[in-house]
């Protein structure tokens, strides 16, 4: 176990999506002398920069390209990365979006992104869970969005996707605890990172990669349950959620839409 800023590092942290944005983010926060690290993603070439640049940090990296959406390769990975060191950390970050302007989701853009948001997280997930129960101790972190407290038209499929992600990670959480393994969900809201990139319409409170890697990864030092932010967002957000239906839905059908 490493320390910095006072908390707590994993020694061996586990990152889904590490080719770029929050996913690269995080693994460079990670990444000092002694940490391993195992990082996936789609692109190899990126994969290969986010992992050369870890290992300038003195981290010991093993980065691997990975479908998420394929159970056999997810549950190879989790068993070698396991064999090479015991994970301590997972964090499933790998998720996509879509294009939701002139009509919304296609029918196609709403099977890619059901699939990789949710069965492909789950395919990255459980092998690591049954690796971490057999020791009774290790920390899952899934990344759902502050879109998973309300849908919204322009995005129903990523919507409900990150719904799935946050309530099943939460009733993981109290599931597991007893086990000794931690289960903590991320909400983030703005993230400058390629999916974000290409919004053509102002995001409040939007942040850089590098500032919510830094937020997240206080939060899962300190175990908590939910790490949304920024509050103004989460506020809102929740405040969405818990509003009826019938009274939020002109207003949500007034915002604008990605191109």
């Amino acid at each position: 176990m490493l320390f910095r800023d006072k908390h707590p590092v994993p020694g061996h942290v586990m990152i889904t999506g590490a080719s770029s944005g929050l996913g690269a983010a995080l693994a460079e926060y990670y990444a000092e002398r002694g940490s391993h690290l195992s990082l996936s993603g789609r692109s190899k070439a990126r994969l290969d920069g986010v992992a050369q640049s870890c290992r300038n940090k003195g981290a010991d990296v093993r980065a691997t390209p990975l479908d998420i959406c394929s159970r056999e390769d997810c549950e190879d990975w989790v068993r070698q990365a396991d064999d090479w060191k015991p994970l301590e950390l997972m964090i499933a970050n790998a998720g996509i979006s879509a294009g939701t302007g002139n009509g919304g989701e296609t029918e196609e853009q709403t099977h890619q992104i059901l699939e990789t948001n949710c069965r492909g997280l789950v395919n990255s997930v459980m092998p690591a869970l049954e690796r971490m129960k057999s020791r009774g101790k290790g920390q899952i972190a899934l990344m759902s969005s502050l879109a998973a407290f309300r849908g919204f038209p322009g995005a129903p499929a990523y919507c409900g996707s990150k719904a799935m992600v946050r309530i099943w990670g939460e009733a993981l959480r109290g599931e597991l605890a007893p086990q000794g393994l931690a289960v903590n969900v991320i909400c983030p809201g703005y993230v400058r990172t390629p999916m974000t990139d290409v919004n053509d319409f102002p995001m409040p409170f939007l942040m850089s990669a590098e500032k919510a890697a830094g937020i997240i990864a206080r939060g899962l030092a300190g175990n908590r349950a939910r790490i949304a932010f920024p509050f103004p967002t989460y506020f809102a957000a929740w405040m969405l959620g818990v509003l009826p239906v019938g009274l939020t839905d002109s207003l949500l059908a007034r915002l604008p839409r990605k191109a």
